[in-house]
């Protein structure tokens, strides 16, 4: 009796560590500046559009122009996330009506992408309730890199 409670109680550790450990999930390509793709560890992929941030279009859509530093958007974040994996972390709903996944992102170095894509210029802050954990962050930050000139802020 003692070793199946302790088997079980094992199993139940192993389960609970496993849960909390952080996934980090490898990006498999990059839309543009806001948007990409992971595959998850049953390999399917999935499209996440980060949270609180829009970055200009990179390519002509539907009635959309290529936006002002949309390419170069893009281009930061192919180079920040290709070949490299990311942390999710969600917020009060979890998909868009385009049934993309919402959430912020963070590389495996700690760097928070959303914030970090505000900061240096490459996206502004898009506040759309009831995702607005950081709103007042991501504001301050697109403040700061406007004064600094940095990005898209800096022609």
């Amino acid at each position: 009796m003692r070793q199946k409670i302790g088997i079980l109680l094992t199993c139940f550790l192993l389960f609970s560590f496993q849960n909390s450990v952080a996934q980090f999930l490898p990006v498999t390509k990059v839309v543009d500046g806001d948007t990409f793709w992971v595959k998850r560890s049953n390999g399917k992929e999935e499209k996440i559009r980060l949270i609180g941030v829009d970055a200009p279009e990179s390519r002509k859509t539907g009635n959309k122009d290529v936006g002002y530093y949309g390419k170069e958007a893009k281009a930061y974040l192919e180079k920040l996330l290709l070949g490299k994996s990311v942390r999710l972390e969600y917020d009060v709903s979890r998909t868009d009506r385009y049934k993309r996944t919402l959430a912020y992102a963070y590389l495996q170095n700690g760097t928070f992408l959303n914030e970090h894509l505000i900061r240096e210029g490459y996206a502004m802050t898009l506040t759309v309730p009831p995702n607005v954990k950081y709103a007042e962050r991501f504001a301050k930050l697109q403040a700061e890199a406007r004064q600094k000139k940095k990005g898209l802020w800096g022609k």
